[in-house]
């Protein structure tokens, strides 16, 4: 009998084992998956397209450039990283109008100049406001905080890719001296700290890094009343290349040379993670998948998780402030915090999915009622 109850306690011991693995497999799986197939890989080029594009990006002569920067900028802020070794250029897309949003990051995440010794410089690219009385404001907003970039066009959705590809010009025009730029969008929290460390950690792979969370076999939008839709003739694939989100990626220097002298071959119509997917393709440049970048998610808050990713979407700007509060503390997490802290945000980051796609169907339901 006693022998029994042993074998008993052994089978719930190995049963309670047994689920708990499969949970950390359910719940991290999909991202070790992830981070093993959309590493990149070590690549020999033997498309003459490819070699020759990275040969034009080695040996591109950026001086003509800076001839007609009136025509390109209306804030071309040419100095920003002049006189500086600049280990990380942080490219903010901001929209005009959200002064109040770009004065919270400066309060939060963006409020430091450098990470171990290592300098950090962030800016925020905008296009031209709608309004007369916006763009005098952005004009006292820059001679404040000398922090802008803006294009010579109308920041609109649509502009958006035109905004990627004029954030590359001026980072191969005023900013060649930068090893690192990260793209990322105003709605995002960004923990400039770990992404320092990561990069450092790096060390003898400095060169073409594409870093983020690697979007797979997205499938083009054909639906002619979308406002994001492409047509067949403007890119015939039946998927896009993979690609970085572009609420967050990093590129290296080399990279961004590369999507310059190959963004003319590329329609502007596709979306910008998608235009700058296609471009380092055609230079041979794989993307490298991490899930410490969020996408467009925002990732439930706890401080411990906070202090472990890249980047979560947050959308109020009280939330921003209070979020780095906690996260820039000075408290340390244990391993155990840690841990507990990166299963806590991510089951409830899911249960908030679920509950997402719950209201997004009632509301289908109730416009198909309606119908």
């Amino acid at each position: 009998m006693q022998i029994t109850f042993y074998r008993l306690r052994t089978y719930q011991c190995c049963f309670i084992l047994f689920n708990v693995a499969l949970f950390h497999v359910l719940l991290f799986g999909a991202d070790l998956v992830e981070e093993y197939f959309l590493r990149a890989l070590p690549t020999t080029y033997t498309d003459m397209k490819i070699l020759n594009a990275r040969e034009k990006a080695r040996k591109l002569d950026v001086s003509p450039l800076k001839v007609n920067i009136s025509k390109a900028y209306i804030i071309s802020n040419s100095e920003a990283c002049a006189h500086k070794e600049i280990f990380l250029l942080v490219l903010t897309f901001s929209n005009p109008e959200n002064a109040s949003r770009r004065d919270a990051i400066r309060r939060t995440w963006a409020n430091m100049t450098g990470v171990k010794g290592y300098t950090t410089r962030i800016l925020f690219v905008l296009g031209k406001p709608s309004s007369e009385a916006t763009d005098l404001e952005v004009i006292r907003e820059f001679q404040e905080h000398q922090d802008l970039i803006e294009g010579a066009f109308f920041d609109s959705p649509e502009n958006q890719t035109l905004k990627t590809t004029t954030a590359v010009e001026w980072i191969v025009t005023f900013c060649p001296g930068a090893r690192f730029i990260l793209k990322t969008d105003e709605e995002m929290f960004v923990n400039l700290p770990n992404l320092v460390d990561y990069l450092l950690s790096l060390r003898t792979h400095l060169e073409e890094i594409y870093l983020g969370k690697v979007v797979h076999q997205e499938v083009p939008n054909r639906d002619p009343q979308s406002p994001s839709f492409v047509p067949l003739q403007t890119y015939p694939e039946k998927y896009y290349p993979d690609y970085c989100s572009a609420t967050a990626l990093v590129i290296s220097q080399d990279v961004a040379r590369m999507i310059y002298v190959t963004a003319h071959e590329v329609p502007p119509s596709v979306p910008p993670g998608v235009f700058v997917g296609i471009c380092t393709k055609k230079a041979g440049v794989t993307p490298i998948h991490s899930s410490r970048f969020s996408g467009k998610k925002h990732i439930r808050y706890n401080r411990c998780c906070y202090k472990f990713i890249f980047t979560s979407a947050v959308s109020r700007e009280s939330q921003l402030v209070q979020e780095w509060e906690e996260v820039s503390d000075g408290k340390t997490c244990t391993l155990l915090e840690t841990y507990y802290g990166l299963v806590s945000c991510r089951v409830m980051t899911y249960l908030d999915g679920f509950k997402q796609l719950s209201v997004d169907a009632l509301q289908n339901e109730a416009l198909h009622f309606a119908d």
